[in-house]
């Protein structure tokens, strides 16, 4: 069942979303350089959500140790953050949420260690782009297939291709709820969009292959080929007009 949600409860994800949008789009642009450990990005982010009196999302969700997922290169998602020490040319997506008053926010970016090859910047761009491509259709009347196509579309035209085994999905109460959100398929299929509709949107985009290995540690999911992956991701709000982005700094 896919939740409507109520302008209460709309205000109450704003504030969530406010708070990871400053992580995002704020923070991660004055400490990711070379030399970080992404174990230390995550307390600094772990810190800062405490800070503002929320609770990390992520923190112990399913099991997951940490605040942040923290992708390099070839991670998809669900890296664990570690002693690891960003290099030069390294790209990195953090993926991250906030609980505020029993509800969830979640977006990720991915970002550039330094100095960057032409097709990694390529990858990062293209993968945001693709984003809001598919929100263009994220209107009342519109299917949720319309928006999968669009990113699919997108992607697969700049010779990238899209991950098909992990999705984009509704948000509120819970972390995941209906509906999935593929970042692929043919457009007119799926649920009518309706008002009120609370999704988050993530394309996650491989420089090669769609193909993946999941690690022994049952998280960390790499590209088969070896090459970047990058991913990008808000949490948005189906209205009368166009859609509302929560997780982004307005």
């Amino acid at each position: 069942m896919i939740v409507i949600k109520s302008e209460q409860e709309l205000e109450i994800m704003r504030e969530a979303a406010k708070v990871t949008a400053h992580i995002l789009d704020e923070m991660m642009e004055t400490i990711i350089e070379p030399g970080i450990t992404t174990a230390a990005i995550d307390r600094l982010v772990e810190a800062e959500i405490r800070k503002y009196k929320m609770i990390p999302a992520f923190k112990g969700y399913c099991g997951f140790p940490a605040s942040i997922c923290a992708s390099v290169n070839d991670t998809i998602v669900h890296g664990i953050p570690s002693s690891r020490k960003l290099a030069e040319g390294d790209i990195i997506s953090i993926d991250t949420g906030t609980i505020y008053k029993g509800y969830y926010s979640d977006a990720c970016r991915t970002y550039a260690v330094g100095e960057i090859s032409e097709e990694a910047e390529k990858l990062i761009r293209v993968t945001r782009e693709s984003f809001f491509k598919g929100i263009e259709y994220a209107k009342v009347g519109n299917r949720l297939g319309d928006i999968s196509h669009a990113i699919q579309e997108h992607v697969e035209s700049n010779g990238f291709s899209v991950v098909k085994e992990f999705v984009g999905h509704g948000i509120g109460s819970k972390m995941h709820e209906e509906p999935q959100i593929p970042n692929y398929g043919p457009a007119g299929r799926g649920p009518r969009l309706a008002k009120g509709m609370v999704l988050a949107i993530e394309p996650m985009v491989n420089a090669g292959t769609q193909d993946l290995v999941v690690l022994e540690d049952e998280w960390t999911t790499i590209t088969l080929d070896g090459k970047y992956a990058a991913h990008y991701e808000n949490t948005i709000v189906i209205t009368d007009g166009e859609p509302e982005i929560l997780t982004i700094l307005k």
